[in-house]
């Protein structure tokens, strides 16, 4: 009985999932499998790859002929690397872990004052409020200085 390793889809139309499955190469793309023994879900943002690599290494050691779908995520994983003795590294890096946003949302909260900010204002405002205030100071400079001229 030749036996390969491939993809059996599920899902809906336009959102598929695969399992990686052992079956007969006889069977239908979606019957029975002998053994489940990963997942692949592409439509996720990254990608979702779980292999049990245990039994994926079993069944490459026992002659199972995987399809070219499932050797690139075999290649993805490091599995046909180690099967093949392959010393090229494999594909993927582990995905780190995700920030928690409502702890930073939290932890800012915490971190302001009820006071309100300086900095809030804009460039523009603080230039505006600078000019007016420095045309007084200098029609007091004139006035004074137009003053004393007069008086002498």
């Amino acid at each position: 009985m030749a036996v390969k390793i491939r993809l059996k889809r599920l899902g809906k139309i336009r959102s598929p999932h695969y399992r990686i499955v052992v079956m007969d190469s006889r069977t239908k793309r979606d019957g029975r499998a002998i053994e489940e023994i990963g997942k692949y879900h592409p439509k996720n943002d990254p990608s979702f790859i779980e292999v049990n690599s245990e039994r994926a290494q079993y069944w490459l050691s026992v002659g199972a002929q995987p399809t070219e779908a499932v050797v690139a995520i075999l290649k993805r994983t490091g599995d046909w690397q180690s099967f093949s003795g392959d010393s090229s590294p494999s594909g993927v890096e582990p995905q780190k872990e995700k920030k928690d946003k409502l702890a930073a949302f939290n932890a800012a909260l915490a971190d302001t004052s009820d006071e309100p900010s300086v900095a809030a204002f804009s460039s523009r405002k603080k230039a505006e409020e600078a000019a007016p205030a420095a045309e007084p100071a200098a029609e007091t400079a004139a006035d004074e200085a137009g003053e004393t001229s007069s008086e002498a």
